[in-house]
């Protein structure tokens, strides 16, 4: 048994780890053994998505060619092992960028298509599907399928989100976005309560690229945060940011995040950066990627780990649900500092079991404190539940099976998709075996 754990700290018992490391020879090895396997690239998922417990992993980091890029139209095909940091650094040298990106650059091509990510900018570009041209997919019966928008499009739609459930991506092409460098004009702009946050979010969509929020999810339940956005600037050539990486280095015994220590810190965190809210230039990593400059950062929730919860409901009825949820974090008196608002564009998912839909988004992190934590949790369910909404499957551990089947309508056409010998902890918790 081998022991493999998701970012969120949650671990799994493995029968049996495969490294895929050469596209010819995939479909022999995940079409052999007599354990069901699902793809696992960085391990960046919060929750079980990519874990197999008492299966097989088939790891795709050893998957990590480039296989073409054409400057001149930005477009790039690549193994699906390809980190989405290094496309960054391959191509912004020459005048190109992904044109969405999550909240971390260490996640694979692979697991970026399987969960359908989006960044900040889904009311502009939408999400990481949307930019995808084809792929490759490997079924564990050897068949290989070529798919893409246009071209066996029931497979793409299938397979973009489709939690690695389809097959194992091997390949993809992607259109990529032309830029002037890594530079972004940046606005951070303090706001008192929700009725500001949705006026500076509907106020800057036609103006902005980059929208998203900061929310202190445990003054009061008032909502108050910091509001960001940007667009790409071309301030001409400029040196690029330097400073060395924090990290994490051991897991304390406890969980930093706790009663004591979220009230001071999230109080600190609004009153300082409110003060130094201004216009700036800002490098693109540390905008779009914060939390990749502390190494190991998940750590700090201690052994017990933590539970990422991220909902979507309708823009109708948004306001109403996002207060509903901050009154019942208040109440609780556990909370979240890594807490994200933002609105998603009004533009319809690519796959079916696509995350993003048009609505208002709320991400929220939560140490594992046991049945305290889960009641938090089916409340806060209930109340995206009536709101009808749903809940992100990426960073999923505990979602009850009726809420994902209430939240996904397109579930039973994707059941159609499903290969029978690729099976996840997500995937049995949800959809049965």
């Amino acid at each position: 048994m081998r022991k493999v754990s998701s970012w969120g700290r949650l671990s799994a018992d493995l029968h049996h780890v495969e490294v895929l490391s050469n596209p010819c020879s995939v479909a022999s090895q995940v079409g052999r053994g007599p354990h069901l396997g699902i793809a696992h690239g960085m391990g960046r998922s919060y929750g079980d998505v990519a874990l197999n417990r008492e299966g097989t992993l088939w790891m795709t980091t050893g998957l990590d060619h480039f296989m073409a890029f054409d400057a001149v139209c930005g477009r790039l095909v690549c193994e699906a092992g390809v980190l989405l940091r290094d496309i960054q650094k391959m191509a912004l040298p020459r005048g190109w960028m992904l044109p969405v990106t999550p909240g971390t650059q260490l996640v694979t091509v692979g697991g970026a298509i399987a969960n359908d990510v989006h960044g900040k900018n889904h009311h502009v570009l939408g999400s990481f599907g949307d930019h995808v041209q084809s792929l490759t997919l490997v079924r564990t019966d050897g068949e290989l399928i070529h798919c893409g928008p246009d071209v066996r499009a029931d497979w793409f739609a299938a397979t973009v989100g489709g939690l690695g459930l389809t097959g194992v991506i091997t390949q993809a092409e992607i259109q990529l976005r032309k830029v002037a460098g890594p530079w972004l004009d940046t606005e951070t702009i303090a706001y008192a309560d929700l009725d500001a946050f949705f006026g500076l979010a509907d106020g800057s969509e036609a103006g902005w690229e980059h929208t998203v929020s900061w929310i202190d999810c445990i003054a009061g339940g008032g909502g108050r945060g910091l509001f960001m956005r940007a667009n790409p600037a071309d301030p001409g050539p400029l040196p690029e940011p330097g400073g060395r990486k924090l990290s994490m280095p051991v897991v304390p015994p406890v969980s930093l995040v706790n009663r004591l220590t979220l009230r001071p810190f999230n109080m600190s965190y609004f009153h300082l950066n409110k003060w130094r809210a201004k216009r700036a230039l800002a490098h693109y990593e540390p905008f779009f990627y914060p939390l990749d400059n502390v190494q190991a950062w998940n750590r700090m929730y201690g052994p017990k780990g933590f539970f990422q919860y991220q909902s979507v409901v309708p823009r109708d009825i948004g306001q109403d649900a996002v207060q509903a949820m901050l009154k019942e974090i208040a109440r609780s008196g556990d909370g979240s500092f890594l807490a994200v608002l933002k609105t998603f564009g009004d533009r319809q998912p690519v796959g079916m079991l696509s995350f993003p839909q048009p609505g208002v988004t709320l991400a929220l992190d939560f140490p594992n404190n046991g049945s305290r934590t889960h009641r938090l949790l089916e409340r806060l369910d209930a109340i995206v539940r009536e709101a009808r909404g749903r809940i992100y499957p990426a960073k999923d551990a505990r979602m009850p099976r009726e809420l994902f089947e209430a939240g996904y309508p397109r579930l039973s056409e994707f059941m159609k998709y499903r290969d029978p010998k690729i099976s996840s902890d997500l995937s049995r918790r949800l959809m049965g075996a």
